[in-house]
């Protein structure tokens, strides 16, 4: 049984070394599945958005987010003319941090993501809970 000890200090350093980029703007499924998946020479599997993955692994609301974990949100706004919960997601960095991708990829402790605006026509995210890796990286291949 993996532990993903290595796999999540491996994503966190990925994703700490990219802090500041903008490159990832509405992407913030991409960003954290990159820092595992580039940090860890991986590819795993999940929803094409974050709240299709929100959705599919399941999310547990209770206590702080573990190091590692996903932390999802749900928010709605316009993308490519389609409006719809797109949800948000960012990876738990320890200590209720979360690094995530919003108007450059940047550190807020989870509860705070739920105050900060977004683009327009978007609402504010709102938390909704917690996945950890034993479960996104279900069925992960090597690369």
């Amino acid at each position: 049984m993996n532990n993903f000890t290595e796999f999540i200090e491996n994503a966190i350093a990925w994703a700490l070394d990219n802090q500041s980029r903008e490159d990832y703007k509405f992407k913030c499924l991409a960003f954290v599945e990159d820092a595992y998946e580039l940090g860890n020479n991986i590819e795993m599997f999940g929803g094409s958005t974050a709240a299709e993955s929100a959705e599919e692994y399941g999310v547990n609301p209770a206590g702080e987010p573990p190091r590692g974990s996903f932390v999802f949100f749900s928010t709605h706004g316009p993308v490519d003319g389609v409006e719809k919960n797109w949800g948000h997601v960012g990876l738990c960095i320890g200590n209720g941090d979360v690094i995530h991708t919003w108007d450059v990829i940047r550190v807020d402790n989870y509860l705070n993501i739920q105050t900060l605006s977004g683009a327009p026509g978007w609402s504010q995210p709102e938390y909704i809970g917690w996945t950890p890796p034993d479960v996104f990286l279900k069925g992960y291949i090597q690369r």
